[in-house]
């Protein structure tokens, strides 16, 4: 009798094991990983949501980390996606290389994203790229072509580190690169504070002024002057690409960034939030996600929610 429940428990357990193995939306607990580029810096990488469904991968901007995507990773109607976060380098649990030579080449940076996207053996993923996050797609795009995405989201995106898309804040990057470790900090402070329309709580807020303290200052001096290629990148794209930009933005003049990104791809979509300013995904990061999650649910033919 007793030989006949443990085979009972045994064959339960089998089942179960079955079953929500070959669940398709089973959610995987979060991991945490390295990969490394082709000069040899380190990039930490994180996921969570679906390991069956289709990959997106989120690319943070200036300052900034995984921390930024928090609304996006724990949002339960992106949950059905394999989420893909990394750091930048310089940022973050990256590797930080001293020099400004580690930073100023663009090709550096698309190598970073394709070395995730190899990585994580991403199959099609799509790609959010953030502020700096647009430069890093457009970089990528140049040097590697679409062929390996589903599509691209360019969030308050840098489409090109031009006078005229680039709201002038000479004071704050002044500070932000200042040797004097007060005024560093205060500079940094600043540019953060200048990300919001609405500000995120306190507590957020003290995170993500901690995290952009821990970025690189060689990284903060280069990245003025980092070549972009964003003809050769967003000209030639072919996969759905969509825009979504803070009306509000105090960094990144959103009509003329928008007008431009259209001019040298006309098959954006493009959504623009009246009362956001540099982060609509934290100031609206509902509205974003429903948005974010019918991108990828066309582009991926995974079907709506």
């Amino acid at each position: 009798m007793l030989t006949r429940f443990f085979n009972l428990v045994l064959r339960a357990v089998a089942l179960a094991g079955i079953l929500f193995g070959s669940a398709p939306n089973a959610i995987a607990n979060p991991q945490s990983y390295t990969v490394t580029s082709s000069d040899g810096v380190r990039l930490a990488v994180q996921e969570s949501g679906n390991p069956d469904g289709p990959a997106v991968i989120f690319i943070h901007g200036l300052l900034g980390s995984r921390l930024n995507w928090d609304a996006q990773v724990q949002s339960a109607r992106l949950q059905r996606y394999r989420i893909i976060t990394y750091d930048l380098r310089g940022h973050g649990l990256s590797d930080k290389p001293l020099g400004r030579q580690s930073y100023q080449d663009g090709r550096r940076w698309a190598d970073d994203l394709a070395a995730v996207i190899r990585g994580a053996h991403a199959k099609k993923p799509v790609l959010v790229g953030w502020s700096l996050g647009g430069v890093v797609m457009s970089n990528y795009l140049a040097a590697y072509g679409d062929h390996e995405i589903a599509g691209a989201v360019y969030v308050d995106g840098v489409i090109e580190l031009a006078a005229g898309q680039i709201v002038a804040h000479p004071d704050v990057y002044r500070d932000m690169t200042s040797s004097n470790l007060r005024t560093h900090l205060d500079g940094e402070r600043t540019f953060l504070s200048l990300c919001f329309n609405h500000p995120p709580d306190a507590d957020t807020f003290d995170r993500l002024l901690a995290n952009a303290a821990m970025a690189s200052w060689d990284m903060q001096s280069a990245v003025p002057s980092m070549s972009v290629f964003a003809v050769d990148g967003l000209g030639n794209a072919r996969v759905p690409l969509m825009l979504i930009y803070g009306q509000r933005d105090s960094l990144v003049d959103t009509p003329l960034t928008v007008a431009r990104a259209i001019r040298l791809n006309p098959r954006f979509t493009t959504k623009v939030y009246a009362d956001s300013g540099h982060a609509p995904f934290m100031e609206e990061p509902e509205r974003f996600n429903r948005d974010l999650d019918d991108f990828i649910a066309s582009t991926t033919g995974h079907g709506p929610r």
